[in-house]
Order: C-alpha cells, then sequence, then structure tokens
C-alpha cells in the first residue's frame, strides 16, 4: 500500500470515528446505516479540502473579528451542506451543525495528535534550568 493512500486511509477513518462521536452524542446528528457515515465523512472530507478555504478565503474578515470563532460557523455550513448531500445522514439544524462541527474539530484534532497524521501536533516539552537556578527558586517576584 504506498504512503499516501495509507495516509488518506487513516484520515478518513479520523474523520468517520468524529462524525460518529458527534452523532452519538446526541446532538442532533443522526446517521442510519453505516454506510452513510461513510459516505457523510468522505464527502465532508472532500469539501473541506476544497469548499472551505474558499469559504474561508470569503469570510476573512468575520474569522479576523471574531479571532477564529467564524470557523466553526464555516465548519456548521459544510456539516449542514453534507447533511443535504447524502440520503440517511441528518443535520437538526443550524445548532446541532454547530455543536456537532466544534466535537468533530476536538475529536479531529486528538485523534490526528495520537497518531501523527495531519498538521496538528500536541507536545509538551519542559527545559532545561538556567545554569545557577535553584530547585526553590521561583523567580522573579514584582510587587505593584
Amino acid at each position: 500500500m504506498s504512503p499516501k493512500l495509507k495516509d488518506f486511509l487513516v484520515r478518513w477513518l479520523i474523520t468517520t470515528v468524529a462524525v460518529m462521536v458527534a452523532a452519538n452524542l446526541g446532538l442532533g446528528i443522526q446517521y442510519e446505516k453505516i454506510t452513510e457515515l461513510l459516505v457523510a465523512s468522505l464527502l465532508l472530507g472532500i469539501l473541506n479540502a476544497f469548499l472551505r478555504p474558499l469559504l474561508l478565503l470569503l469570510a476573512l474578515p468575520l474569522v479576523i473579528l471574531t479571532l477564529g470563532l467564524f470557523i466553526l460557523v464555516i465548519n456548521a455550513f459544510l456539516l449542514i451542506l453534507v447533511g443535504k448531500l447524502v440520503p440517511g445522514f441528518t443535520v437538526g439544524g443550524f445548532w446541532a451543525a454547530f455543536w456537532g462541527a466544534l466535537v468533530i474539530t476536538v475529536m479531529t484534532l486528538v485523534l490526528n495528535s495520537l497518531t501523527g497524521t495531519g498538521g496538528a501536533r500536541v507536545t509538551v516539552q519542559r527545559g532545561r534550568r538556567p545554569p545557577g537556578r535553584r530547585d526553590d527558586d521561583d523567580g522573579p517576584v514584582i510587587d505593584v
């Protein structure tokens, strides 16, 4: 199996798991069969790859004004669009799509970090203490 195909399949599986978690939380997202879930997650990935960058560019002033929170609205819109295009996969309105998009975003971030795929990386590093610093030294205190 080629590395690109393997990477694609892992990303698709991660998106499918994230959408399944959002659907099972009772947020108003439902699917009838696993095939609808697989098709919906594939279409969501395709829309995220091709339509989302255009929507982000068009909505850039709102994204900047809301400090990036408008991206969740764009993700919700894409989830609603998937609900309209895939029979058997339903999204129960804007707020269901909004909370579902938030869950899918967080789940995708966590799963990508755990598997090392995608551009998401979460690392925790602890640096060395500077020379001459003691363990009981908490640093400078600024008293105002």
